[in-house]
């Protein structure tokens, strides 16, 4: 993959990681072409990174996405020329309404397991990120989508923490410290959905 070959002579580090980027490229591949979606999940600004994703995502990410014939038609001149091809992604983290009402309620750490049961279906992707692979609720987030037939993408820091075991998948970013973690997460995933988004929309 072409795009892989680029991240990796911009970011000669990440070559480390160059099995698990094409792995998870071809798990996100594989989703989208069978009518499934991707689901999100990181805490601070892991969940900004969620947000980040999902907008590139949704929308087109660097190159024109147009509509298939079928779709523009039915929506007409006006909508199909300025509306995009878009993938299916949701940001967990963005949902404040159902977090704030669960964290007041329930236990906070199982938030975004409870999304995962009421939105995840099997063949969706769920891609939890942390830094340092322990985060409670991603980790739970983790294992109830393992439970309900998900695949499960982790993006963590060099140690892996238990998302690499629990994990079908992780990508774990050669940096121990915090910043320079988030530092790597962002190439790597606009790596992701430049892969997604060259192969979908050529």
């Amino acid at each position: 993959m072409e795009d892989i070959v680029q991240l990796l002579n911009r970011r000669p580090e990440l070559k480390v990681c160059r099995d698990d980027i094409q792995s998870a490229c071809q798990l996100l591949l594989d989703c989208f072409r069978s009518g499934n979606q991707v689901l999100l999940c990181g805490n601070g600004g892991s969940a900004a990174d969620c947000e980040h994703i999902a907008g590139e995502l949704v929308k087109r990410f660097s190159r024109p996405r147009p509509l298939g014939k079928e779709l523009a038609e039915k929506l007409g001149p006006d909508l199909a020329q300025n509306l995009h091809g878009a993938l299916p992604a949701l940001s967990l983290p963005s949902m404040v309404g159902f977090t704030t009402a669960f964290v007041n309620d329930d236990e906070p750490e199982y938030a975004f397991a409870q999304q995962v049961v009421a939105f995840g279906k099997p063949g969706d992707i769920l891609l939890g990120i942390s830094t340092s692979g322990n985060s409670r609720n991603i980790v739970h987030a983790v294992k109830a989508a393992n439970a309900l037939g998900l695949h499960t993408i982790g993006l963590t820091g060099e140690s892996g923490g238990e998302l690499s075991t629990v994990c079908k998948l992780c990508i774990q970013a050669p940096a121990t410290e915090v910043p320079r973690v988030q530092e790597l997460h962002l190439p790597i995933y606009h790596t992701l959905c430049q892969v997604v988004e060259d192969t979908l929309f050529p």
